[in-house]
């Protein structure tokens, strides 16, 4: 089974384009360097607000990386955004095509 964690932030500054290269650069990076890690993706809704989606092998990794994205958006990306929301869940379903 694998597990997820999805963040939903609000753009207060900049463009979403801008928090695209921020997550690229910056925070893969950190996500690489955590144990369990498997995929990072961002997402734009379209009117302001940022879904952040990592996959984790285990559900202590997905919630450690609540940890970690925490201490690198306040480090880099304070002034840029908000956080709505914070979930960590296990699949109980996932596919690729």
């Amino acid at each position: 089974m694998q597990h997820v964690r999805v963040a939903t932030y609000t753009v207060t500054s900049g463009t979403a384009q801008e928090i695209f290269r921020a997550g690229e650069e910056g925070m893969l990076p950190v996500f690489k360097r955590q144990p369990g890690f498997l995929g990072y993706g961002l997402a734009h809704d379209g009117s302001g607000t940022i879904l952040s989606i990592t996959r984790w092998k285990t559900h202590e990794a997905a919630e450690n990386a609540t940890v970690a994205a925490a201490e690198w958006v306040k480090e880099n990306l304070t002034d840029r955004l908000s956080l709505l929301s914070n979930y960590v869940g296990d699949f109980g379903f996932y596919a690729e095509s």
